[in-house]
């Protein structure tokens, strides 16, 4: 067997694995839920990983952050309260607290331990995000706080970690059920869906719950190093005509938001909903 001594193995697929090389760890510790590991990498920076898997990078977060934050957002057009289930790190947070329209978010983590190390370790992923005054943290169960919230939200935003442990609740039929009434009408809910190439059957359960609850239900996606396989699938359901603004109304909500961004344009925000077959013959 290959010697791996210096390198952090992946083992999140049967039949794959990828590994990233140790330069340094700064962060090695287990918490209530699970194992936390801050390690740095010459290409991606400080790299985040629980119990092994990568979870996000220095290097190319934006990528995620802003597919999953700006297209909900924007297709609203009047986003004003806004959900994020997961997202202890801070990044997603980041991306949504630059559009000034936005004037509540609830950020819901299941561990605390994730959120205080990421300050630490991670700063450049939060930015300040957790010093806004618009930012409420609730430390608690995404899918408890789901099944009770009064709801009223425009955007909800399910920043989750793969099906397995303490994210497996929030694929399920149900928590979708709960987060479809918790959103104001109009409303759109995005989730994280992982690869399709590898785990085609994670995006086929979510989209047959999002056909049984939406009216237009969808993934979009957007290409992100980090996570091998190919692109990554964003989960899109609503009962609203928000993914039919064209690239003009797109254009201008984008100018009028006045956010700099590394990867989302208004031109990709609408090719990112152009689905290769492969990923079309996994929808139910």
């Amino acid at each position: 067997m290959t010697d791996m001594t210096g390198w952090s193995v992946e083992r999140l697929h049967a039949d794959h694995a990828q590994a990233l090389r140790e330069a340094r760890v700064l962060y090695d510790s287990e918490t209530d839920h699970q194992r936390l590991r801050v390690l740095e990498n010459p290409t991606f920076g400080r790299v985040l990983t629980l119990d092994g898997v990568v979870q996000t990078t220095e290097a190319d977060n934006f990528i995620y952050h802003e597919m999953l934050s700006h297209v909900p957002i924007l297709a609203h057009g009047a986003a004003r309260r806004v959900l994020i289930v997961g997202g202890g790190d801070g990044g997603m947070a980041r991306e949504v607290l630059k559009h000034r329209s936005v004037e509540h978010v609830k950020m819901v983590e299941i561990d605390a331990g994730v959120v205080e190390f990421s300050k630490t370790y991670l700063p450049m992923l939060s930015q300040g995000a957790f010093d806004d005054p618009r930012l409420d943290l609730v430390i608690a169960d995404g899918a408890d706080f789901m099944r009770i919230t009064e709801g009223g939200f425009d955007v909800i935003i399910i920043d989750s970690t793969d099906p397995v442990g303490p994210g497996e609740v929030l694929f399920t039929d149900h928590f979708y059920g709960h987060a479809q009434r918790a959103l104001a009408p109009g409303g759109i809910l995005v989730t994280q869906n992982g690869v399709p190439f590898m785990q085609g059957a994670e995006l086929t359960n979510t989209m047959r719950a999002f056909k049984a609850l939406f009216s237009d239900w969808t993934c979009y996606l957007a290409t992100i190093p980090t996570y091998a396989g190919g692109p990554m699938a964003l989960g899109w359901g609503t009962n609203g005509d928000a993914r039919s603004v064209d690239l003009p109304t797109l254009e201008a909500r984008y100018k009028a938001a006045g956010i700099e961004t590394n990867y989302y344009t208004p031109a990709v925000h609408l090719g990112a909903f152009a689905l290769p077959g492969y990923v079309q013959r996994l929808m139910p």
